[in-house]
C-alpha cells in the first residue's frame, strides 16, 4: 500500500512539473515573439508523435489537428531541437527563396556521414552553385534529348521485358532506376557488378534515418560498412577514367563523371567527385523509383485514369514500329502522363518537407525566429490543402489540365523544393517514369496481388513493396 501511495506520490509530482516547465516555456515563447505551440515532453518533445504519424497511411493529423489549434506556422521540438513548422505556401517559398541568405540547409549527422562531406545535399554557398549548375547542364532538356533519352528507353525494356507473373513492384523499379543512375553517371551498363554495387547502396540507404551507433551489428554500423565499399568502387572509377583520358589524349564520355573530369573551373578532387556521385546515386534511386511505383498504385485504383493513360500510350504505339523506340516528340506528346505525374508527385509526397536552420534571428508573419532554431518548410500539408486543391485528397489528374503547376498562385506546387536548391534532375526524372508507364501500360496489364498499404517514415513507401501479378497485354 505505500508503495503505491509513493508511486502516486511520483507521478502526480511529474505532472505538476511537466505542467510547470510548459507554462514557463508558452511565457518564454510569447516574449520571445515565436509562433504558438507546444514543446512536448521534455528531451524528445514531439518526436515520437510525429515518427508515429508518419509511419501510418494517413499521417495528416500531426499537423492538422496543430494547425487547427495554432494556425499555418506552429512552434515544436523534434529530432531533439526547436522547430517552426510552416503550412503557409508564401512563408515556404520565403524560406526556399533565401537558401544561403536567412536559412541554410541542415541535416542529421547520420546522413551527413553516410552521404560525404562534399555531397550536393551538404554543400553551401559557391560550391554549392558550382556543382548545381554542372548538374544542370548535364541533365537539361538537349543532353537527355540526344544522349540520355536512348539508354533511357533501352534499359526499361530490358527490364519489362523479364516481367512476368507475380512481381514486387517497388523493388523493380528501384532495379531500373538504379541502372539507370549508374549509367548515367559512368556509361556502365547492368551486369554482376552493378547488382554487386546495389546491393551494398540498399545497406548504405538504411543507415540514413538510424540512430548513429557505429558499432558493426547496428543498422548505421553495417551502412557505414556499405558506404566505405560503395565509396571505393567509385574512386576507381575516378581514377581509371583518369587515366585512360591522359592516355588517350582527352577522350570524353557522355556521362556525369565526364561532366566532372572536363568541369573548366579547376576540376574536382578525388574526395569530392566520389562524394558528389554517391549523392547522385541516392537522388536518382529512392525518389524516381517510389514515383513510379506510387503512379501505378494510384492509377490501379482509379481506372477511369488508367484507361485514359493507356488510351494516350497506345496513340503513340500505333505510329511507330515494332521495337521501335521512343523519341523526344514521342514523349512531347504525353499530356495526360504528366498529369497523371504532377498528381502523384502531389498525392504521395515523396519530399515531404525540408529543414533549414535559421542563421540570424528572422522575422516571418510577425513572429520572431531565433537563430540556430530549425524550420521545417511542409510541402506536403500545402499539396494538400482543401483550400488549394479542391478534393485534395483524391487522386484525380485531370485537375492539371486547368491548373497547370506554372500558373500555380504563390508557389504552391513544390515537388522538387525551389529556390537554390531546386531538384537539378527533375526533367530527367520526368523522363524517366515517363518512359516507364509508356511501355507497361502498352505492354501489360496487372491487378493486385495482396493489398498494400502507405508509410511515410522513414522514407515513403508501400509496406509490402507493392506486388502485382502482371501478363503480357495483346493490343487488339
Amino acid at each position: 500500500m505505500a508503495s503505491f501511495v509513493l508511486a502516486l506520490f511520483v507521478l502526480l509530482i511529474s505532472i505538476n512539473v511537466i505542467i510547470l516547465v510548459e507554462r514557463r516555456r508558452r511565457r518564454r515563447m510569447r516574449r520571445l515573439g515565436l509562433p504558438p505551440g507546444s514543446f512536448g515532453l521534455p528531451l524528445v518533445g514531439e518526436t515520437l508523435q510525429l515518427i508515429s504519424a508518419y509511419k501510418t497511411e494517413n499521417p495528416e493529423p500531426f499537423i492538422d489537428m496543430r494547425v487547427s489549434k495554432y494556425g499555418s506556422l506552429f512552434t515544436t521540438h523534434v529530432f531533439g531541437e526547436p522547430t517552426v513548422f510552416s503550412t503557409d505556401p508564401q512563408t515556404n517559398r520565403f524560406v526556399l527563396q533565401n537558401e544561403g541568405k536567412l536559412f541554410e540547409s541542415s541535416y542529421p549527422s547520420s546522413i551527413s556521414n553516410l552521404l560525404g562531406r562534399k555531397s550536393l545535399l551538404l554543400m553551401k554557398g559557391s560550391f554549392h552553385k558550382r556543382m548545381h549548375s554542372l548538374i544542370m547542364s548535364f541533365a537539361n532538356s538537349s543532353i537527355i534529348r540526344d544522349h540520355l533519352l536512348v539508354d533511357i528507353d533501352r534499359l526499361i525494356r530490358f527490364n519489362l521485358h523479364t516481367w512476368g507473373g507475380m512481381v514486387r513492384l517497388q523493388d523493380q523499379t528501384k532495379k531500373i532506376t538504379f541502372e539507370l543512375t549508374v549509367k548515367q553517371l559512368m556509361s556502365f551498363d547492368p551486369g554482376e557488378w552493378t547488382e554487386s554495387l546495389r546491393k551494398e547502396y540498399l545497406l548504405l540507404i538504411e543507415g540514413f534515418f538510424s540512430v548513429p551507433l557505429p558499432f558493426f551489428f547496428t543498422t548505421y554500423g553495417r551502412a557505414l560498412k556499405a558506404r566505405t565499399k560503395v565509396a571505393e568502387v567509385l574512386r576507381l572509377m575516378v581514377r581509371e577514367r583518369k587515366e585512360r583520358r591522359a592516355r588517350e589524349g582527352g577522350e570524353k564520355q557522355k556521362d556525369m563523371l565526364g561532366a566532372l573530369l572536363e568541369d573548366g573551373d579547376g576540376g574536382f578532387t578525388e574526395e569530392e567527385a566520389v562524394d558528389f556521385m554517391l549523392a547522385l546515386l541516392v537522388a536518382g534511386y529512392e525518389t524516381t523509383s517510389t514515383i513510379m511505383t506510387l503512379a501505378v498504385k494510384f492509377l490501379t485504383e482509379t481506372p477511369v485514369a488508367l484507361a485514359a493513360l493507356r488510351e494516350e500510350h497506345d496513340s503513340i504505339q500505333e505510329r511507330k514500329q515494332e521495337s521501335e523506340a521512343l523519341s523526344w516528340s514521342d514523349y512531347k506528346s504525353m499530356p495526360f502522363t504528366q498529369c497523371v505525374i504532377n498528381e502523384t508527385l502531389r498525392v504521395a509526397n515523396i519530399i515531404s518537407g525540408v529543414f533549414r536552420r535559421v542563421m540570424s534571428d528572422v522575422n516571418i508573419k510577425g513572429y520572431t525566429i531565433p537563430k540556430g532554431w530549425k524550420v521545417f518548410a511542409s510541402f506536403r500539408a500545402v499539396h494538400l490543402d482543401q483550400d488549394l486543391y479542391k478534393d485534395a485528397r483524391t487522386f484525380n489528374p485531370w485537375r492539371w489540365q486547368s491548373n497547370p503547376p506554372a500558373a500555380s498562385p504563390g508557389n504552391i506546387f513544390t515537388p522538387f523544393g525551389g529556390g537554390p536548391r531546386l531538384c537539378p534532375g527533375y526533367e530527367l526524372a520526368r523522363v524517366e517514369i515517363s518512359v516507364f508507364l509508356h511501355y507497361l501500360v502498352t505492354g501489360f496489364s496487372w491487378e493486385t496481388a495482396e493489398e498494400d498499404k502507405l508509410a511515410f517514415f522513414p522514407t515513403t513507401r508501400t509496406l509490402k513493396r507493392y506486388p502485382i501479378n502482371v501478363r503480357h497485354r495483346k493490343v487488339v
